[in-house]
């Protein structure tokens, strides 16, 4: 017994080590980015900062809020992602919903060839003429309607809603209850944690993507925060930098540094998208699980 338990503490040790770790890996760069922003630029360029500012300054961020494109870009991301995974995670449920029933003519066929375009695309230059044949060229709508429906997602969803009692349905029926009124009065209520996981990774998504927007989007007003970004990073100098930021740009810059600045837009776009996890924590722990059970 002894034996045994001190092999458990080892294995405990060897455990909890590696957990460190990882989690250091994992945190650490986050760090070490809040660190840069937060350090005179030109003492970063020196190197050798590691887990805490020499020179601390806020001046980076006086520069980032003060430039106007960065809140038009930040507004537009927030629309963006807002709008789209509202509309993303509705239309996927409905989709699903529909498959789920076991009475839907040609639900083989409608899964088939959702299943299909998850491996099979038409390709950059065809979806580039079909949105600017139908005018979304240089729209807003760009940046949300060509991936506004997930099979991914829709799988998971349909997974859910197949587990779910049948009793629930028949007793909704009785009640004089529709498909519509089914899905938004019975099914819905009781699906949080599916639209709750599935809603947090939607808008992840969609606030991090930045490709298509630099493909479909040639006015600066309609750019998201990650194309701001990635402008920030693309600057070889602070005076291109600081050119490519709007009027309100009015403040001290000698300190400021490439370098720095781009951390300090990595930290102002990142904060935004990790404040939403605390809110959906409870749900995500219960529906993270949900469609490895039962196909």
């Amino acid at each position: 017994m002894v034996r045994n338990s001190w092999n458990d503490r080892i294995i405990d040790m060897i455990i909890y080590t590696l957990l460190a770790v990882l989690s250091f890996t994992a945190i650490y760069p986050f760090w070490n980015t809040l660190v840069m922003s937060l350090n005179e630029g030109k003492d970063t360029a020196m190197g050798g900062l590691t887990f805490w500012p020499r020179e601390f300054t806020i001046s980076n961020y006086e520069v980032i809020f003060n430039d106007e494109r960065f809140f038009r870009a930040m507004g537009i991301s927030i629309a963006r992602t807002v709008s789209g995974t509202f509309l993303s995670v509705l239309i996927t449920a409905l989709m699903a919903f529909a498959l789920a029933k076991k009475e839907l003519k040609g639900k083989r066929f409608y899964m088939i060839a959702g299943i299909i375009t998850m491996y099979f695309q038409g390709g950059l230059i065809p979806t580039y003429l079909w949105l600017r044949e139908i005018g979304l060229f240089n729209n807003f709508w760009a940046l949300i309607i060509p991936g506004i429906l997930s099979i991914w997602n829709m799988i998971v969803f349909r997974t859910f809603f197949q587990g779910l009692p049948d009793e629930l349905e028949e007793s909704a029926k009785l009640d004089g209850c529709n498909y519509y009124g089914l899905f938004f009065r019975i099914v819905l209520p009781v699906s949080g944690p599916v639209f709750a996981t599935l809603s947090l990774f939607t808008a992840v998504g969609l606030w991090n993507e930045w490709f298509n927007a630099g493909i479909f989007i040639n006015n600066a007003d309609l750019l998201p925060v990650q194309n701001y970004l990635m402008n920030m990073i693309n600057s070889s100098s602070t005076a291109e930098m600081l050119s490519q930021m709007g009027n309100g740009v009015n403040v001290v810059t000698q300190t400021v540094t490439p370098k720095s600045l781009q951390m300090t837009a990595v930290m102002v776009v990142t904060l935004p998208i990790i404040m939403v996890y605390p809110f959906l924590q409870k749900y995500f722990v219960k529906g993270v699980m949900i469609g490895s059970l039962k196909e």
